[in-house]
This record gives structure tokens, sequence and C-alpha cells, in this order.
């Protein structure tokens, strides 16, 4: 009897399972994405290959710049009869430094339409390319005598770099679930500036930096662009570039597999599949630049992408690093040791920004960048304080030193690496590519201005040039005090209607 009962039980549990097949998979959770290899390998090579080098190509220059001089010279004189004066020389010599700002600024206009046309993938094949062209640029230039082959080659390695901002971050946040992407996004933003500290290493003239090896300085960041680009073949595509944008939908799925580590069965591949199935459904085609502008809903968030990848350019962080090797002169180092604390000086900024993935994925972006625009404006003020008066006191210079390393902290904890990915967080799917792409003009248009008139600025005014830049960093304050709504942990679909109503928009 008791058998008999204990059947019909077992029975009718086997016949509520089946008839409930909905409600035991909902009781069920779904499984999480996972850190798989794929993921990590995409993320740190992609980033060795363009980001580092383009770092890279930004502070190389700075230490052999008194041997290129007078090669350039020499070159003009033997190649072509030119004996050029010191403002013809000068006027030279600066074409050199800011062309790779200029293509920069095209490779960022650019990169909306590759991104688009030929994958995230394909634009970082692209990139590739143009990094490599311009290694047999650099690698030959002197050998051949050539300042134009020079020049060409500081104009490719500008457009891979500006390619590289529009595309890179853009690509690493499509290839993350929504827990991962804090954890990712600042990789670009760490690859420039680990990059501009391998250049201030191997350019030194003990190393690659001297009269004779300046042009091995100048390309040897494609050791480290062959080390990125050789798994290439394992990098996959964007899922949601290939589902939203080309509807490979099979595709889109082998991509997700690989990337979160999910079964092809799997309910939690399904959910995915499904959340871009909805999003393609409301989504158009990749905006243009026009259509862009014209979306007033997309103004605000526009706004906030060009102001902070600007307003980056503005802080003077570029500034700072052109003037302290004077300083740590005038604090009473000698030319060596000026220049190895200067070296410190940037390896304190990538130890920092080392920092951002674990500060990204665990503290929100808003008082991430309140904090850091707050104390950069400080710091800055501070600095240009003392270095006005140094010869007030004999503990000032010690003070500059301060200020620049305490400016330094500060700048990565937020104006450094947030500007490169939030743009990724603003914007939905359709008009990123050309916001971001925007932005990145806005960012090299800014660089150069700096390149162009910070020398002139800075003998006309002295040490108050950098009061400037403080009041950026005050101005940067109140936009994110005013305007940012806060994006970690939320879907660009869910900020979007927060800064849809331009400057009247409440922030969240």
């Amino acid at each position: 009897m008791a058998m008999a009962e204990h059947k019909e039980d077992k029975a009718a549990m086997a016949k509520t399972n089946q008839d409930t097949p909905l409600m035991a998979k909902q009781a069920k959770p779904l499984a999480q994405p996972q850190w798989t290899w794929r993921l990590k390998l995409t993320g740190f090579g992609t980033t060795l290959a363009t980001a580092l080098p383009g770092g890279y190509c930004v502070g190389v220059v700075n230490s052999p710049a008194v041997h290129m001089r007078a090669w350039c010279l020499a070159c003009m004189k033997s190649q072509h009869g030119l004996d050029l004066s010191a403002g013809a020389l000068e006027l030279l010599w600066s074409s050199v430094v800011s062309i790779y700002l200029v293509g920069g600024a095209l490779g960022s206009l650019m990169g909306a339409s590759i991104a688009n046309k030929c994958g995230r993938r394909g634009a970082f094949y692209i990139n590739g390319l143009l990094l490599a062209l311009g290694v047999v640029c650099f690698s030959s230039c002197r050998a051949l005598e050539s300042v134009p082959l020079l020049l060409l080659g500081r104009l490719l390695t500008g457009l891979a770099t500006g390619l590289t901002i529009a595309f890179l971050t853009l690509y690493h946040t499509e290839l993350t679930a929504l827990p991962q992407r804090s954890s990712i996004a600042p990789l670009c933003g760490m690859g420039l500036t680990a990059g501009v500290v391998v250049a201030q290493i191997f350019s030194l003239q003990s190393i690659f930096g001297g009269e004779q090896h300046w042009h091995i300085a100048l390309s040897f960041y494609g050791v480290f662009m062959l080390l990125g680009f050789a798994p290439f073949r394992l990098y996959p595509e964007s899922p949601k570039w290939l589902f939203i944008v080309k509807a490979r939908k099979l595709q889109a799925a082998q991509s997700l597999q690989l990337l979160r580590g999910y079964a092809a069965d799997s309910e939690a591949l399904n959910a995915e599949l499904q959340a871009l199935e909805q999003e393609a459904s409301v989504k158009s085609k990749p905006s243009s630049f026009m259509q862009l502008l014209r979306n007033p809903k997309l103004h605000l968030p526009l706004i906030l992408v060009c102001a902070y990848l600007g307003g980056q350019q503005l802080s003077g962080i570029n500034a700072i690093f052109y003037y302290s090797v004077s300083i740590f002169r005038q604090a009473g180092l000698s030319a060596q040791a000026a220049e190895w604390a200067n070296l410190g000086a940037g390896s304190v900024n990538l130890a920092v920004s080392l920092l951002g993935p674990m500060l990204m994925a665990r503290v929100n972006r808003r008082p991430l960048m309140l904090v850091s625009c707050g104390f950069c404006a400080l710091f800055l003020f501070l600095f240009a304080m003392l270095l006005h008066f140094i010869d007030s006191c004999s503990w000032f210079a010690l003070g500059c030193i301060a200020c620049i390393f305490l400016y330094i902290f500060f700048f990565q904890l937020g104006l450094g690496p947030l500007p490169f990915f939030i743009g990724a967080e603003l914007f939905e799917l359709s008009p990123r590519p050309a916001a971001m792409s925007l932005g990145s003009v806005v960012y090299w248009l800014c660089n150069l201005l700096i390149g162009m008139a910070f020398p002139a600025l800075q003998q006309a005014w002295g040490a108050l040039v950098f009061l400037p830049f403080s009041i950026n960093c005050v101005l940067l304050f109140l936009l994110t005090q005013r305007y940012l709504p806060e994006t970690r942990g939320c879907e660009p679909a869910d900020v979007a209607p927060l800064v849809a109503a331009g400057f009247k928009s409440k922030r969240s």
C-alpha cells in the first residue's frame, strides 16, 4: 500500500514537472558570465598591440629630440641644399611633433565609419597595418636620410592612435557582460599611459635615445605590436556588431560562447541573444555625424564626452610632463637625476592607472571624477603659485615636486581613465561610434592646441600658465556635479533617458 502511494506521488511530481517546465526554468538561476581566457587575451592583447604603441609614440621624441633636430638640419642641407635658420629648424621640428596630432584627429574622424563597415576586429587589423608601416618609415628614415619619411611615419602612427581611441574602448565594452565592463573599460587609457612610460625608458640616452640609435627608439614599439597581433586569429568579433549591425546571429552566438564560457544550449546564452534581439528590434542603422548632431536627445551626452576628452588634455597633464624636468632641475637635481625623476613621475602615472580596473569595478564614476577634478584643480593652483614664487623660499621647489606627484596621482583616479570609456556607457549602439569619434577629434585638437600654444604662453605668462589648467578642472568638476548621471552597472539604454532632456536633464 505504502509502495503504491509512493509510486503515485512520484508520478504526480513527474507530471507536475512536465506540465510546468517554464516555472522550473525560472527557478533555476542563470549561469554567470565567466572571465574566459579568450576574453582576457583579447582585452590585453588588443591593448598591447594598439594603445601601448599610441602612448609610446607620444613620449618617444622628447629625450632624443636634440639628436633628431641635428639630423634634420644635416639632412636638409645634404639632400636639398638648404641651410635652415634657427626659426626654420624650429618650424620643421614643430611639424615633426604636431603631424602626429593631425594624424590623430584624422584617424578619429575615420574611426566611426571603419568600425561600422569593417567591424571592431577589422578596425583593429587596419590599425595594425598603419602601425607596421610606421615601423618601416622610422627604421629606414635615418639610413635613407629622409626627413619626409620621418614625417610620414609620424602621420601614420597618429592615424593609428586616433583610430585606437575611437574604436578600442567600443570594442572592449561590446565584448564584455555588464558585470565585467568596469574592469575592462579602462584598458585603453592604461595602455596609452603605459606606452608613454615605456617610451621614456627606451628613449633614455643610455639605451636607444643616443645619436646613433634614436631611429631604433622610434620604431621599437613594433615589438609590442607583434606580441599583441600574434594571437589575432583568436580575437572574436563584437557580438553586438555581428548581431545588430550585420544580422549574423549564429556568429554572434558563437562569439558569446567563446567570451562568456556558455554552453551552446545554456539559458544564459539564450537570454543574452534575446536581449540582443530586443535591442536590434528598436535600433536603427549606425548614426552619421550629422544625425548625431541633429538629434537634441544626444546633445548633452555628446557634450559630456567631448568635454571630458578635450578637458583631459586641457587639464595640463602633457604640460606637466613637458615642464617637470626643468622643475626638478630648479629643485637642485642634476640633468641626469632630473631625467630619472621625470621617469619616476611617469611611473607613478602608470602605477596609479593600473588601479583603474579595480577602482572602476568598485567605485561609482561620479565620485571618482569629482575627487579627481577637485584635487587636480587644487594642486595645479598650488603648483602655479609655488613655481611663481620659487625664489622666495628654499622649500618651494620641493613643494612644486610634491604638487606634480600629487596631481598625477589624482589625475589617474578619474580624469585619466574615465574620458576614454564614458561615451560607451552614455550612448546606445547606434550613435556610439560617431559620438566616440567626435570626442576623439576634440581630444586631438586640444592636444594640438596645447602642443602649439603652451611654449608661447609659458614664455609670456611664466608659471601662471598653469592657472587656466586649474580653471579647466574646476569647470569639469561643475559639469560632473550637475549633469553626469551615474553609469556604473547600468546599460546604456537605462542611462540614455537620464540625459535626453539636454541641460534640463536630472542626474541620477
